[in-house]
């Protein structure tokens, strides 16, 4: 990892501590150079990406990671609300949840998601989805403004 390239940041949208707390030990068991910026619902998410207090000084995610079912604003709503946004409906999300339900997965595609992981309990899978994650947006896919190597 070259100490030289900036974290990427990436917004976590998750309403069950348990499952925040999950992907931060995914993320670190991936070894993934990154910034975990977390918040409970759609509602937080859009005020995180909006900078309105106490986010002022918030960083613009490079990926967002969002659960579906979250209180006051859902994941397909907030999906619905920022691919409706110029500014920010280039970031790409992908939908973390538990969902497996087929009209979920067709709902968020058909929303603008880049991709769709159903949370597995194990935590080794988990890891290892989050790896895969990890190689093709940090990897495969350059941030704006950064040079090829």
């Amino acid at each position: 990892m070259n100490p030289l390239i900036r974290p990427f940041e990436i917004l976590l949208l998750e309403d069950e501590p348990a499952d925040a707390h999950l992907v931060s030990i995914a993320l670190k068991d991936a070894r993934v150079h990154c910034r975990l910026h977390h918040q409970l619902d759609g509602r937080d998410g859009l005020d995180f990406l909006h900078r309105k207090p106490p986010h002022e000084n918030a960083p613009r995610p490079d990926l967002i990671l969002l659960d579906l079912n979250m209180p006051r604003m859902n994941g397909h709503e907030f999906l619905n609300a920022i691919k409706a946004e110029p500014a920010l409906c280039d970031i790409p999300v992908v939908v973390l949840t538990t969902s497996e339900v087929q009209r979920d997965v067709e709902a968020s595609f058909k929303l603008g998601a880049a991709g769709y992981i159903t949370k597995p309990v194990d935590i080794q899978q988990f890891s290892a989805a989050i790896a895969q994650l990890s190689d093709y947006w940090f990897v495969l896919t350059r941030l704006p403004g950064e040079k090829k190597s």
